[in-house]
This record gives structure tokens, C-alpha cells and sequence, in this order.
């Protein structure tokens, strides 16, 4: 989670530069294969052009401040239908939506969850599971997304 605390403070500012909304990162540490991955949003969508521009423009700031050892391969992409969540505030602007969630700390020995987020106060997210209420504290959920609906 530092790692990536760290990357965003860099990103962010490049993606805001072109325009752009910085919807959350992703970096997955697999040795060669690792990847960063960027998530962009506008409120006209997302198309290839715009991806291609904002990773020309987060690589020019990463080759600067070099915050990655080794290789990686860098995507920038549109949160699509299945959206992650990253923040308290993306939570709480899905309220009443339905969402597949892991978190770092077991609540009732339990580390994943599909539900209903029924309310966000206070860094704290209400998720209707199971016919269960949860108690989750944001911080603590590693991924989280959206459930696509068709």
C-alpha cells in the first residue's frame, strides 16, 4: 500500500495535467513481468487515443523519477464497467451498488465479500452480504470492483 501511496503521489499530478481524472493504480510486483497499471476516467469516457496520450505522459514522469526497480509493463486504462474502488469516497459514490470486495483482515473469518454497499460514513463502509451487515473499515479492503450489470 505504501508502494502505492508513493507511485500515485507521482502520477497523479501527470494525469490531471492532460485533463484527465486519476481514477486509482494498480502495481502488481511479479519479478520481468510486473505491471503498473493506471486508471483514467473523463466524464466523455475514455478512448484508445486518450489512454495512449496519458501513458506517454506518466512515462516521461516515471523515466524522472524512477520510483520502479527493474522491468514493468505500464497500462493506462478506463475503469470500464466492472470499475475498481480504490478511495472512501469512490465507495460512498456507489451506494446501493453491488460490489466483489477482498479485504487484509478476516471480518468473522470471512476475507471476501459480495454485496450491497449500503452506506459509507467516517472511513467505515456498511455491506449488505448474505443477508448479513458488515462493518468494513476502507483502508483495510485490498480490491474492490464494481458488479457489471447488463
Amino acid at each position: 500500500m505504501a508502494r502505492n501511496a508513493e507511485l500515485e503521489k507521482i502520477i497523479r499530478p501527470a494525469v490531471e495535467a492532460t485533463g484527465f481524472e486519476f481514477w486509482g493504480l494498480e502495481y502488481l510486483a511479479q519479478g520481468k513481468h510486473s505491471v503498473l497499471r493506471v486508471y483514467i476516467d473523463h466524464e466523455k469516457g475514455i478512448d484508445v487515443d486518450n489512454c495512449a496520450e496519458v501513458s506517454h505522459q506518466i512515462s516521461g514522469v516515471l523515466d524522472l523519477e524512477d520510483p520502479i526497480q527493474g522491468y514493468y509493463n505500464l497500462e493506462v486504462s478506463s475503469p470500464g464497467m466492472d470499475r475498481p474502488l480504490f478511495t472512501e469516497e469512490q465507495f460512498a459514490s456507489y451506494q446501493g451498488e453491488e460490489v466483489e470486495l477482498r479485504v487484509s483482515i478476516p471480518i468473522n473469518g470471512r476475507r471476501k465479500f459480495k454485496g450491497t454497499i449500503e452506506q459509507v460514513e467516517n472511513g467505515v463502509m456498511h455491506l449488505e452480504a448474505d443477508g448479513e451487515t458488515y462493518e468494513i473499515i476502507c483502508q483495510q479492503v485490498e480490491k474492490a470492483n464494481l458488479v457489471a450489470k447488463f
